[in-house]
């Protein structure tokens, strides 16, 4: 027995604890759970997370939920460079504060735009009114304008002078709207530059091959069975919490 990540790089948070993972050397089982075929709600899957969400962690007999909580005990069981959660208290709790702003921030505009763009008209055929995609778009610009002035400043990463685990989920909620042809970086030069310097940190082989699924999604055939639709709307509400 060792260390499984049941995971679906469909996911962010997922592409965040794979990303890092594989960046630090971390050896563990991928165990890979189909958000898109309700894979989430199998009975063998609730055993290990009745949350019925992904990621999750199972390390011999001990069993952890969300993403977060995950980055941060791998950080500390395997002793990660300190970049990446820093030890000293400032630089941690500039961590901790991005951490806890982007999930009822970024991570909900960046998720309603994939969903409101592709994910809802092309593979569930349901129409988004233009004026609910475009208070989307909206609220993602200001989340997009808040990361270059609250966050990113005039550092090279979001927390400080080097990568943290906040840079990584960040760059994974952003390959959402990417994912869907959204010009998230186009005219500002501040965030892309950022985003090359985090690619370049975690080598861009590990992020291409991180965003392969999520970005060939806009290839995905609609789904036909009602009951698969109405378990991926409820699975969207999840994900949003």
């Amino acid at each position: 027995m060792g260390l499984d990540l049941y995971l679906d790089l469909m996911s962010q948070p997922c592409r965040a604890v794979y990303i890092f993972a594989k960046k630090n050397g971390i050896p563990f089982q991928l165990r890979t759970v189909e958000l898109l075929k309700g894979q989430h709600y199998t009975d063998s899957f609730a055993q290990v997370n009745p949350l019925r969400k992904v990621p999750a962690l199972k390390d011999e007999d001990f069993i952890l939920a969300e993403s977060v909580a995950i980055l941060l005990y791998l950080s500390h069981k395997y002793k990660t460079p300190d970049h990446w959660y820093p030890q000293d208290l400032q630089a941690r709790a500039w961590v901790d504060e991005y951490l806890s702003w982007q999930h009822t921030a970024l991570r909900s505009c960046c998720t309603w735009a994939m969903w409101q763009k592709m994910m809802f008209p092309v593979v569930l055929h349901q129409l988004v009114p233009q004026e609910t995609l475009s208070y989307t778009l909206a609220e993602l610009d200001s989340c997009l304008q808040l990361l270059e002035t609250k966050f990113l400043r005039d550092q090279a990463f979001l927390t400080g002078p080097q990568i943290s685990v906040a840079d990584l989920m960040a760059i994974t909620e952003l390959m959402h709207p990417v994912s869907t042809g959204c010009q998230v970086f186009e005219c500002r030069p501040k965030l892309d530059a950022w985003r090359r310097h985090v690619e370049a940190v975690v080598r861009e082989d590990l992020f291409q091959e991180a965003h392969t699924v999520v970005l060939k999604a806009k290839d995905m055939p609609p789904l036909p069975a009602p009951t698969l639709k109405e378990k991926l709307l409820h699975s969207v509400w999840i994900l949003l919490q």
